[in-house]
């Protein structure tokens, strides 16, 4: 049946526009292009958050979610989400709200989650099954949103207002990273260290015109939070200087006895976003196409008690190295990951570097800071106003309610009020609207206390607001504090190179038995290398000082199908292959111990034990020489056993190992103790019979109540060279580590004289206001500091006075050890 056309109103005319489908086209385009950048792709630089991910912290600040209150079901939150502020879908904004929980891509979680919220290989439960409230984190980036310290800005249909930003008391951008994919451009940005990212941070605030090298320093690469291995720092730099480059995440393995009769490879950390299951789906595919050969089994262990472990066992008669080299170009054990540090800033997408990203936070916080400052010093201004009011009248109190009674309404006293007693209209009105019961509670002793205490507050709040460097100084510390409570030691491992030694897949690797170092690092990273190396010296940086550099602890000579042995605090002494460590290049400087392996992939230590030093395996060494933390010093004869660990010392209940050293010639050579109270002593390693491995060694030093051994070494007495520095390192034994870079002394030890065994020592520090122990020490020759991240920390002049105090440093020194000797 042929449409009948509708009839057409007399008043109507119709009208029909001519419209170019390239300019329809065109104007569409653009609009929903910018809706998903400036909507919903990209990140805001100031808080580091999208508007989905924002507008879910509001809204879950405004339903009071805080962390000491009940999970809610996250069905909940999405609801209030979406009716309010984010008109979009549901499964987007319940997306975003996972992504903040799940810890194996946040850094520092803003939400904290109840229930499946996935893994990396799978998704999580729906949301009507799900809890959610604040992560302590969150409260920290909302803190102050009702103290007039950000712009609000209607919502969506206008009914409600929103915030246009976040306080955020942390750089959310840099520390959780972020990942989006716009129209015609997209942003990658991987997480960071927190306390890292603070004292570049705290660095710019005193040094505005820092470089990007100089705040690699402070942050040199990202901190993945599934830990695994970075590989190739120069795409960093790259990426910090101009907001693009890109690096090799890798997953920690190690070779491992898996059966009594079969080796395997063991992953106990994956890169980014990398689930066990997916490596294990890659592997099968690898094997069945015949391109992996040697797999006998793989097992994934991983559980919440004991983390990732995902077990690949190795057929006999393959060479697991070999092997370990193949899954990593053939599987995500490594991946590359693209930086593209693009965010909005003034509403404009911009690629930012490092200074850049710093810079605009920066400014971010600072006005946070001030506008927050301004408002509290306007309520305690309106409030000392009122009090001062009350003061007046308190006074005369008496008179003050004969004139309210007299009145003959509200208006008429309040005019009395302020004529009589020359008060203002706000203060007039605040003693009508009092009730008369709470005047029994004030007195004018407390009123003038109160009155004092607003003065000094509002004079405290004005420095802030008129002089600038005050205003910085606070931003600073608020900085130190967020990092002191939610900080944490660094996880992922940066690496200059591949950090392992070359192979082929055609033949296994073979290696000459030629003599090498072994060189232990303060970071615990282990490697070899020819012996024609300077003594594995740490290397000094080149070209600008852009690679990471670390502090030699340790070294011993031996060769390259050789052993050698590894103390640890419990006093164990683990045998280790030198076959299994990477060999560093030969060259006539010092290697860069960078390209090592942690010590931790090769020797398994019992919880809170620790790695002290390397030694020989040699039964016609002079042997070691070991000090514990209750001040105990014992020489061991060296002997070897058919193990592969055994006790070298008989340690009391509640003693452990600080320090261990490989003696070369006793009666050269001071046993060299250093104690948390500042107290050195120095005798010869001739005074302490050696004992045999099960003996618990006699006494060190004298200790005081409350003070333990920090240190424990020895030093030559002879020689052409500048002699043994003692290096202290004094602070505050409570400060989260990392955070606190406390003041630093280097004195020669000749100017300690020596004292017998047993005895308490001399002072060798004194301790400044703040500092209540020493928190490090060290002594040899050629002093040098690392920060966490391996980068150099410049130590002060030497101070020939051995009671004087120590001078403050760029950054918290994490380990001490040798320098270069070029």
């Amino acid at each position: 049946m042929p449409r009948k056309s509708a009839p057409v109103d007399d008043d109507f005319t119709e009208r029909i526009l001519d419209v170019d489908v390239s300019d329809e086209m065109q104007t569409s385009f653009l609009e929903y292009a910018y809706s998903v950048i400036y909507s919903r792709a990209l990140p805001d630089a100031r808080d580091g958050l999208k508007p989905v991910q924002r507008r879910i912290l509001y809204t879950m600040d405004e339903m009071n979610l805080r962390p000491d209150r009940g999970h809610v079901k996250c069905a909940r939150v999405v609801g209030q989400v979406m009716g309010f502020y984010h008109p979009h879908g549901d499964g987007a904004i319940y997306d975003a709200l996972v992504r903040t929980a799940q810890p194996w891509l946040m850094r520092l979680p803003l939400v904290d989650g109840h229930g499946n919220f996935g893994s990396p290989d799978a998704g999580p439960a729906a949301m009507r099954y799900t809890e959610c409230r604040m992560s302590p984190a969150a409260i920290a980036m909302t803190a102050g949103l009702d103290q007039d310290t950000v712009d609000f800005r209607p919502n969506y249909d206008g009914k409600e207002s929103e915030p246009s930003v976040l306080p955020a008391a942390f750089p959310n951008l840099l520390v959780n990273g972020t990942s989006g994919i716009a129209v015609g451009m997209a942003t990658n940005i991987p997480p960071h260290n927190l306390v890292e990212v603070v004292q570049a941070l705290r660095h710019l605030l005193r040094h505005p015109d820092a470089d990007v090298d100089a705040l690699m320093r402070f942050v040199p690469g990202p901190d993945l939070p599934t830990g695994g291995k970075i590989i190739g720092l120069d795409g960093i730099r790259d990426a910090y200087a101009t907001g693009k480059g890109s690096f090799r995440m890798r997953a920690t393995a190690r070779v491992e006895q898996t059966s009594p009769r079969r080796k395997g490879i063991v992953v106990t950390e994956l890169p980014l976003a990398v689930g066990p299951e997916k490596v294990m789906e890659q592997l099968k595919t690898q094997v069945q196409a015949k391109k992996l050969q040697g797999i006998a089994d793989v097992k994934d262990l991983t559980d919440l008690a004991n983390g990732t472990r995902l077990v690949i066992e190795v057929k006999n008669g393959f060479n697991p190295d070999v092997l370990l080299e193949q899954l990593y170009r053939a599987t995500s054990l490594e991946l590359s990951f693209g930086i593209n540090s693009v965010a909005l800033v003034d509403g404009q997408p911009r690629t930012l570097s490092l200074p850049e990203m710093l810079r605009v936070y920066l400014d971010h916080r600072l006005e946070v800071t001030l506008r927050r400052t301004r408002f509290d010093r306007d309520k305690a201004t309106e409030r000392l106003h009122l009090i001062e009011g009350l003061l007046v009248a308190i006074l005369d109190i008496d008179s003050v309610i004969a004139v309210i009674r007299r009145s003959d309404d509200a208006a008429a006293a309040r005019a009395s009020l302020m004529e009589i007693f020359e008060l203002s209209e706000p203060q007039a009105s605040y003693i009508l609207e009092m009730q008369l019961r709470r005047l029994t509670r004030f007195s004018r002793i407390e009123l003038e206390s109160e009155r004092d205490r607003l003065g000094a507050e509002i004079e405290a709040l004005t420095r802030i607001i008129e002089d600038e460097s005050v205003l910085r100084q606070t931003v600073g510390d608020e900085l130190a504090a967020v990092a002191k409570e939610f900080g944490t030691p660094r996880r992922t491992v940066l690496l200059a190179s591949s950090g392992v030694t070359a192979t082929t897949a055609a033949a296994p690797l073979e290696v000459a038995d030629d003599p090498c170092w072994v060189l232990l690092s303060s970071s615990r990273l282990v490697a070899r290398t020819a012996a024609a190396a300077d003594g594995g010296e740490e290397q000094r940086p080149t070209g600008g000082g852009r690679a990471t550099h670390d502090v030699i602890t340790s070294r011993i000579r031996t060769t390259a199908r050789g052993e050698f042995g590894v103390v640890t605090s419990a006093g164990r002494l683990v045998r280790v292959q030198a076959l299994d460590l990477p060999q560093l290049p030969s060259t006539a400087a010092a290697p860069n111990l960078q390209g090592g392996v942690p010590l931790s992939e090769l020797v398994v230590l019992e919880p809170g034990e620790s790695v002290l030093c390397l030694t020989t395996l040699d039964p016609g060494s002079p042997g070691l020489a070991l000090g514990t933390r209750q001040g105990v010093v014992k020489r061991v004869n060296p002997e070897v056993l058919g193990r592969d660990a055994w006790e070298v010392i008989g340690l009391r209940d509640g003693d452990e190992v600080v320090g261990a050293v490989e003696l070369s010639d006793p009666d050269t050579q001071e046993l060299v103790f250093v104690t948390t109270d500042a107290q050195l002593l120095h005798f010869p390693a001739s005074a302490v019979r050696p004992q045999g491995r099960s003996g618990g060694g006699i006494a060190g030093i004298k200790l005081t109540a409350g003070a333990r051994v920090l240190f424990f070494g020895a030093a030559s007495t002879t020689g052409d060279g500048p002699g043994a520095s003692v290096v202290t390192v004094a602070g505050s034994s409570s400060a989260l580590p990392g955070t606190d870079t406390g003041s630093v002394k280097v004195t020669p030890l000749a100017a300690y004289p020596g004292k017998g065994r047993a005895t308490g020592g001399m002072r060798c520090m004194r301790l400044l206001k703040g500092e209540d122990a020493l928190v490090a020490a060290w002594v040899g020759e050629h002093p040098a500091a690392a920060a966490a991240s391996g980068s150099p920390v410049e130590l002060p002049a030497v101070d020939p006075r051995r009671d004087a105090s120590g001078q403050p440093v760029s950054q918290p020194i994490d380990g001490l050890g040798s320098r270069p000797t070029d």
